[in-house]
């Protein structure tokens, strides 16, 4: 029986490993009760690449972006190892966690958009989440988000892009904010 389930039982636990690793026992209790993380600290909590391309748009809002509490981080736990393990057991990737991709992707982005001119007059963030990369923030109309999009998704081994980009930063937008977390986003703001 150990043979039948042996690549599926080696990516089982080599998630788990990595896991448990980088992060620790996720569902362990502090000593003393006053050990316990603030119950609203957002924190990166699973070290996901988040980072500025550009901040020339006036007053654009800082988004989220991975940043997470405590208790969404240990609901999230279970499900970044299925989804991510998802991807190698489809024969979609060759690494055994598609979140191992992402840090390679970050600093292909990096390099991809070296020029800082490229981006003038645009706040911009990137979150890059198991092959997945969200561009965030604020540009102004003539921004040719299109092609942000087609040149992200350009980038060796990302799934799939998000692009989540207001032009007014007064008004509701498309993303959640790091000021205002949990205020709803407006879907119908995204360009």
């Amino acid at each position: 029986m150990a043979r039948w389930i042996g690549l599926h039982a080696v990516a089982a636990w080599a998630t788990a490993a990595l896991t448990l690793a980088a992060y620790g026992p996720l569902h362990a209790q502090p000593a003393v009760a006053s050990a316990r993380p603030a119950a609203q600290e957002r924190k990166n909590w699973f070290n996901d690449p988040f980072f500025v391309l550009s901040n020339t748009f006036a007053d654009c809002p800082v988004p989220l972006g991975p940043l997470m509490t405590h208790a969404q981080m240990e609901d999230d736990a279970h499900y970044r190892v299925e989804r991510g393990t998802t991807c190698w057991l489809a024969h979609k990737c060759t690494k055994p966690n598609s979140y191992l991709y992402d840090a390679p992707i970050a600093t292909a982005i990096h390099a991809h958009f070296a020029d800082p001119h490229v981006f003038d007059g645009t706040s911009l963030w990137i979150t890059v989440q198991r092959r997945f990369v969200y561009a965030e923030g604020c540009a102004p109309a003539w921004f040719d988000l299109q092609g942000l999009r087609r040149q992200l998704e350009a980038i060796p081994d990302v799934e799939q892009v998000f692009v989540r980009v207001g032009s007014d930063a007064r008004r509701p937008l498309p993303y959640k904010t790091l000021a205002e977390p949990d205020r709803p986003v407006a879907a119908s703001e995204a360009r």
